[in-house]
Parts: C-alpha cells; sequence; structure tokens
C-alpha cells in the first residue's frame, strides 16, 4: 500500500508515520506534505497513491483547495483536531476520520475499514458536497466555541453567547454570565456560521442572540435602541442602524 500524509504539523506527521508503520511495516510512505500548494505540486508531477491521510487546516489554506486544482481519486482519511460537524460529514464522505490525538486502536481500525473497501470499485471523494454540507448556513450552525484563555482552551456553547462585538479592532464574544472572550472570527463570518433564527447583526458592531435582548426602545429616525443582558460596554452602540431596522423587525416577528 503506498499512502500520502498531508499535514502541516511535524510532530504530528512523524507521529502518524510511526503508528502506520508499526500497523504494517509493509505500507510505504510516499510523501509527506504540509500545504495546499506542496499537495497541487506533488500530485500533478507524481501517481495517485493508494490511501490519502488528509488534514483539513493546512499553513497556507484548507485542504479542500488541492481538490480544486488537481483532480483526485484516492480514498482519504481525514484527521481533524476537533468539530462535531465535520466528524459526522467525514463519516459520511471518507472512509474515516481519526480525531487528533490519534490512537493507536483508531488508526488500526480505519487502516483495516480501507482494506475491505480497497478491493471495490470507489469514486472519487466529493470533496466539494462535503464542503458544502460543512458551510452552507441552510443545514449546519455552530453549536460551540473554542477559546484560547492563555495556554489553556475553553469550550463555550452558542447557547451560552448573548452577543458578539467588535471593539479596539478585534471581535469578541461575550456570554450571559458576563464572560468576555476574543475570537478569531469576522462578523460577517459569524453571520454565516450562526443560526439566523437567533442571531441578528443589528449594526456593523454587534451581532446578538434573540435571547440577550431585555429591553427595546424607539429610537430617532425609526430606529430602535436595545438593552441588552449582560449590559454592552458602550450601550449607544447597540442601536439597530437604519438599513437593518427592517429586516430587525421582521426578524422578531419570524
Amino acid at each position: 500500500m503506498n499512502v500520502v500524509i498531508i499535514e502541516d504539523e511535524a510532530f504530528a506527521a512523524l507521529r502518524l508515520k510511526k503508528m502506520i508503520q508499526e500497523f504494517n511495516p509493509d505500507i510505504k510512505i510516499l510523501s509527506e506534505l504540509e500545504s495546499v500548494a506542496e499537495s497541487v505540486k506533488w500530485f500533478k508531477s507524481n501517481p495517485e497513491p493508494d490511501l490519502i491521510f488528509l488534514d483539513i487546516h493546512l499553513e497556507d489554506d484548507l485542504s479542500f483547495a488541492i481538490f480544486d486544482q488537481v483532480n483526485i481519486s484516492s480514498p482519504v482519511i481525514f484527521t481533524t483536531a476537533f468539530d462535531e460537524y465535520a466528524i459526522k460529514a467525514f463519516k459520511l464522505k471518507s472512509i474515516d476520520y481519526l480525531l487528533k490525538p490519534i490512537v493507536h486502536e483508531e488508526l488500526a481500525a480505519a487502516l483495516k475499514k480501507y482494506e475491505q473497501f480497497s478491493g471495490l470499485h470507489h469514486n472519487s471523494v466529493d470533496l466539494q458536497s462535503l464542503y458544502n454540507l460543512l458551510t452552507n448556513p441552510d443545514k449546519k450552525y455552530r453549536e460551540r466555541f473554542s477559546i484560547s484563555v492563555g495556554t489553556k482552551i475553553k469550550m463555550v456553547e452558542v447557547t451560552d453567547i448573548a452577543y458578539f462585538f467588535v471593539m479596539d479592532k478585534g471581535v469578541y464574544l461575550r456570554t450571559s454570565q458576563g464572560n468576555t472572550y476574543n475570537v478569531d472570527f469576522t462578523l460577517d463570518k459569524l453571520e454565516e456560521m450562526l443560526n439566523p433564527a437567533k442571531f441578528f447583526r443589528i449594526n456593523r458592531k454587534y451581532l446578538v442572540n434573540i435571547s440577550s435582548i431585555a429591553n427595546m426602545v424607539a429610537y430617532s429616525r425609526g430606529r430602535v435602541k436595545l438593552e441588552l443582558k449582560p449590559k454592552a460596554d458602550e450601550e449607544f452602540e447597540t442601536i439597530v442602524s437604519i438599513d437593518r431596522s427592517s429586516d430587525f423587525k421582521k426578524w422578531l416577528n419570524s
């Protein structure tokens, strides 16, 4: 069996390679690739492997971008740190997935599953459908965020988030308990990730959960001023903008 590993973390790639060879010393690692660009170049000039181990987040882009540039029919075993949406989708669209940190038993099970399917006809992995499944807000919405707090990672459930806001060129979330954390997404991106029945972008600085609205006050020019819970740092910034007022009223009544 010829295998390609696409992984941008050197330690993770080394550990995976070691476990694969412990499972079967006859498995040949054709290449260890770290980026989309490097992977595209390799696949354009080399025969396809029997199997690909594919990390999703590479150093220069999501690994889906590889399949936009080259046609690959090899089966894939995904590797991912977390994200339950991705895990469910990968299980449907690939041979298997491995949740990091990878353990020997799960790797062995994935390789045995590949061996069972290797004699069967298989089509190329439908990466576009998989990508749509992960990103289409009509199908799936974010349920939690992983937040870095110093050297630790904290999971925050979306149901516990009162609102997101922009401050000093950064984007933050505030929980219903009043805790504030920095997030690595723009408000535009968050709008795509969150359930529009629950969250509404009231202006360029605030994206609010309907459950966080404590009170609403009529404001000038047909606008609405929101009183949020917990209170916003700058309450004059929680005014629904003119261009969003009509949609906001429809949202309240939807």
